[in-house]
């Protein structure tokens, strides 16, 4: 009796779909293989089995692989099913998945999880697809109904490539262009991100909500990157207010007066940026070269009358440092074009040059030179 009831458990587990597959090599020996990359804070990978040229047995395939192995067009694979294409792999689907929306080779394309399928041609252009069916066995039970996007591609001729290989290149802040590689082919497909910095600004607005927005140097930095791209500036400016406000825990110091006269002067309010600079400048704790850096901004900028009131200011406060703020005084007088006074300037800080500074003579000894020469 007991081992009549141990036969019935065991027939139980099996037929109940319980029983698990051995861990045996891959069909082909062709080795799963995965690759991720990011654009910006959008993820994408594929997933894959990577099948060779030569086969296990040392079969030579080399010239056999498109059109032969892998066939143009559509092939019915004789499983009463719709002619499919190739799943552009090996064994299991070749998967793809996107974090974020993104645009294929121009065409829009939901975040989400999709089997990756190629359509070779023996002329012309060669269709990528995207099918919402990511679990199937291959592309055997493909159907086209559950196609999500189909975009046409030009495939390119490369040198020998032994193993099929996914990869990624032309990668840029918001675009990048996958690719399979076999043999001596590359198919490629064009992926774009719009608006990133939109999607950074979502994730930067969640991340103030956790632990990270109880340091307010993180609210600084948040309305930074939105004036750096001039986007979200009303947030921005009440991200850089909370910086800078004690009630909020904030602290208003060079950093966070600077960051929101950076969002104002985003929104084109220069009067209320220069007003709040004018205060950080003036703060006990704004150093001797944070205000003269702030000088040079400007004189980056264009600004020269206001930048040089901003080094004879920093002179004035640190009557003692012969060196930082007469060079703000000789870059001011150079960009006013006062060759005499920047002269005088710039002799008195070389006079005056401090040792970590002494690697550089050259340089500001060239200044001389140029204002000397004319040149």
């Amino acid at each position: 009796m007991k081992k009549l009831l141990t036969c019935f458990a065991l027939m139980a587990f099996v037929t109940c779909g319980i029983a698990q597959s051995l861990v045996l090599p891959p069909s082909g020996n062709n080795q799963k293989a995965k690759v991720i990359q990011n654009i910006g804070p959008v993820e994408i990978s594929i997933a894959y089995s990577s099948p060779h040229v030569h086969t296990a047995k040392g079969d030579d395939r080399t010239g056999h692989i498109w059109g032969e192995l892998v066939p143009y067009s559509f092939l019915n694979q004789g499983f009463g099913f719709n002619p499919a294409p190739w799943r552009a792999g090996a064994n299991e689907n070749t998967v793809v998945k996107f974090s974020h929306d993104v645009k294929i080779e121009g065409k829009d394309l939901k975040a989400g999880t999709y089997a990756l399928f190629l359509v070779p041609a023996k002329e012309g252009p060669w269709t990528w697809i995207f099918s919402t069916n990511s679990t199937s066995w291959g592309s055997f039970f493909y159907n086209q109904n559950e196609d999500a996007l189909r975009v046409d591609v030009t495939p390119k001729d490369v040198s020998f490539t032994e193993y099929l290989t996914y990869g990624f290149d032309d990668r840029l802040p918001n675009s990048a262009t996958a690719f399979v590689q076999w043999e001596n082919k590359r198919i490629p497909f064009k992926i774009e991100v719009s608006d990133i910095n939109n999607i950074y600004v979502s994730i930067i607005r969640n991340q103030l909500r956790s632990t990270v927005g109880f340091d307010y140097r993180n609210y600084s930095q948040a309305a930074i990157f939105c004036a750096q791209n001039k986007i979200n500036l009303e947030e921005a400016l009440k991200w850089a207010n909370r910086a800078s406000e004690v009630t909020f825990g904030g602290r208003e110091e060079f950093g966070t007066l600077q960051a929101k006269a950076d969002v104002l002067r985003a929104m084109g309010n220069d009067t209320d940026a220069d007003a709040t600079m004018d205060k950080a400048v003036r703060l006990p704790g704004s150093d001797v070269t944070t205000v003269h850096q702030y000088g040079r901004s400007l004189l980056n900028a264009g600004k020269n009358e206001k930048a040089m009131e901003i080094f004879k200011y920093n002179a004035q406060k640190n009557p003692t440092d012969k060196f930082t703020p007469n060079v703000g005084l000789a870059r001011g007088y150079t960009a006013l074009g006062d060759k005499k006074n920047a002269l005088k300037y710039w002799e008195e800080a070389i006079k005056n040059i401090p040792e970590n500074q002494k690697p550089f003579i050259k340089t500001y000894q060239a200044e001389v030179d140029k204002l000397k020469t004319g040149k």
